[in-house]
């Protein structure tokens, strides 16, 4: 059973930065895609970024292009995720996600592991 467990979730200024790590356990790490998605109160959860098993292709959403950097350390079992230059609408609760399942990584659809979330608060 594989165990996603997130961090680094907190409480920023707008302009600031936090990064989120996720550390997996009991998959195979080194060999999956990971993903980070976001759900803000009473909105749908959305795709914030991917990256492929070997770290090589990135894909993120147009709002946090140039703000954002997802990475990962498969020695480490671990993804991360940059987050610089913060803005309120980045206040969310964010997960980390693997295993994609075929579809589009930009659907909630399409990732079969889920962790509990980590929530980033950003103040004006």
């Amino acid at each position: 059973q594989v165990q996603l467990v997130e961090s680094g979730g907190g409480l920023v200024q707008a302009g600031g930065s936090l990064r989120l790590s996720c550390a997996v356990s009991g998959g195979a790490f080194s060999t999956s895609a990971m993903g980070w998605f976001r759900q803000a109160p009473g909105k749908e959860r959305e795709f914030v970024a991917a990256v492929n098993w070997s770290g090589s292709r990135t894909y993120y959403r147009d709002s946090v292009k140039g703000r954002f950097t997802i990475s990962r350390d498969n020695a480490k079992n671990t993804v991360y995720l940059q987050m610089n230059s913060l803005k309120p609408e980045d206040t969310a609760l964010y997960y980390c996600v693997t295993h994609p399942s075929g579809g589009p990584w930009q659907y909630t659809g399409s990732w079969s592991s889920w962790g509990q979330g980590t929530q980033v608060t950003v103040s004006s």
